[in-house]
């Protein structure tokens, strides 16, 4: 029925290889990864191809867990939350711990999206034709929650960062907008486009941390050596213990996110996250170095990949901006995407999905065993690390837009910014959370209220949106009784 030969098997390990090195440095993507190579499929058949294609996805998606936890620089815009418990366990000696959670979660979240693609595409692709514009904005909307979740006794600062996201996040969103009235004439062709998500990341997240480091004289230490862990810091299968619901929940919300076109990766780990710590027996942990927060972020983001070729195959809708480059490749073979994808081209759907099962055992084979030398990046020294880091995140920022230097502006600009942040006590995720969600949350608002002629009641029309409705609710009750919980302990510790 399919052919798996040493050709596919050599190109599916430089696939992964790649997409981990493309996924690792900040400032590359796997949607990067992908468009780079794409011109190599020219030499292969679409089987062969897809292989290398589908290597480079799951591999770009995955290594973006190693700078998330080793240095908080998120690798990939959908490994932020993997930075909020990640980094806390690399800084008490647990990197290599906090790793390998990293990678099986990895693996699980990818072969649970696999199983969903193979036995529910007809089923979820039906329930994605039914979401109208109404249902995608109440989603985004409840993924917007998170901010208040992840405040931590500061709610109305992290709200208010949040909504200064989204403001930001609409600049150039309409071009018949004024919005840049007060932007310098030189400056406005540039902003017309808005600012790109990679530079805003980068800079938030690693130009902001190497000022910090920068004005700390680079003393960055670690409380532990591996080699000197107590047996608890060391990882273990029985970190798994008790996640069995985290992790079937996290995959089934990424692969549901995935099937969602255009939501994309960073709101399925937001999401997935929020979820987790809105179940958690002890949600006061999450965010301080628990295996529980690594496990929801790293298997929902991972369950995108099967969830976002289901619209991709069943209706030729990219899921996301890496599948978007995949399309490129089936119409370079001739290979038309859309409803009767599978029925015509049976062969080539069976070829994905043993391809997406082969991508995922040598992504776990080639980053599991040998991560004990990968996590060694951590004692690098920062003074030695960080030019290089600097180097690379503006040649990434630089290829965003293929070449314009207005976007190494934008990542130095929003390094200022998070280092702003950071010395008032502004939570820089929340900005980073509105900034993601915000222009989908404006063009599904418009496009309901356009389809409705002006009216508000169309988000109270739907039971599907019913639903939404009351999650959104149950989220932000659970946000202001944690904050005011979070504030009580902050003051009998005081006291």
């Amino acid at each position: 029925m399919f052919d798996i030969g040493v050709l596919q098997i050599l190109v599916t390990i430089l696939g992964v290889v790649v997409g981990i090195i493309f996924g690792a440095i900040p400032g590359m993507t796997a949607t990067m990864a992908v468009a780079v190579f794409l011109p190599m499929t020219y030499a292969y058949d679409l089987h062969t191809a897809l292989y290398l294609l589908l290597g480079l996805y799951v591999g770009g998606i995955t290594g973006g867990l190693v700078p998330a936890i080793l240095i908080n620089i998120p690798g990939t815009p959908s490994s932020i939350t993997t930075t909020f418990d990640g980094y806390p366990m690399a800084k008490r000696g647990a990197g290599e711990r906090a790793l390998k959670i990293g990678i099986v979660s990895s693996f699980l979240g990818g072969m649970i999206s696999l199983v969903a693609l193979w036995l529910f595409t007809p089923l979820l692709s039906a329930a994605a034709l039914k979401f109208s514009s109404v249902e995608k904005f109440l989603i985004i909307l409840f993924a917007l929650t998170v901010i208040a979740a992840l405040s931590k006794g500061q709610m109305l600062r992290g709200v208010f960062n949040g909504f200064l996201g989204v403001l930001v996040s609409l600049m150039g969103m309409f071009s018949v907008n004024n919005s840049f009235r007060m932007v310098p004439s030189f400056l406005q062709s540039k902003m017309q486009e808005g600012f790109q998500l990679l530079p805003v990341l980068i800079g938030l997240f690693a130009i902001a941390q190497i000022f910090e480091e920068a004005e700390e004289g680079m003393r960055f230490k670690i409380e532990k050596v591996n080699d000197e862990m107590d047996s608890k810091e060391k990882f273990s299968f029985r970190d798994f213990k008790g996640q069995g619901v985290n992790v079937i929940r996290s995959a089934f919300v990424g692969t549901f996110m995935g099937v969602l076109p255009g939501v994309g990766g960073s709101a399925a780990s937001i999401l997935a996250y929020a979820q987790a710590k809105n179940f958690s027996k002890h949600p006061e942990l999450l965010g301080t170095g628990v295996p529980e927060g690594i496990v929801a972020s790293e298997t929902s983001n991972n369950g995108l990949t099967g969830g976002a070729l289901i619209p991709l195959l069943s209706l030729g809708i990219p899921g996301d901006s890496t599948t978007a480059v995949l399309i490129s490749a089936f119409m370079l073979q001739g290979i038309q995407v859309g409803p009767l994808f599978i029925t015509q081209n049976p062969e080539t759907w069976n070829t994905i999905l043993v391809a997406l099962l082969l991508c995922n055992i040598v992504m776990f084979l080639c980053m599991f065993y040998p991560i004990k030398w990968i996590s060694k990046i951590i004692y690098i020294p920062r003074q030695r690390l960080y030019p290089v880091i600097i180097m690379i995140c503006i040649v990434g920022a630089y290829a965003t837009k293929n070449g314009r230097i207005f976007d190494v502006w934008t990542l130095l600009a929003f390094g200022l910014v998070g280092y702003i942040f950071g010395k008032i006590h502004l939570p820089a995720s929340c900005f980073l959370i509105g900034f993601i969600l915000g222009k989908d949350l404006e063009n599904y608002f418009i496009q309901s209220v356009s389809a409705s002629k002006g009216s508000l009641m169309v988000f109270f029309t739907r039971p599907i949106g019913w639903v939404i409705w009351l999650l959104i609710a149950a989220s932000i009750a659970y946000a202001i009784i944690d904050n005011r919980n979070t504030k009580k302990r902050e003051q009998q510790k005081q006291a």
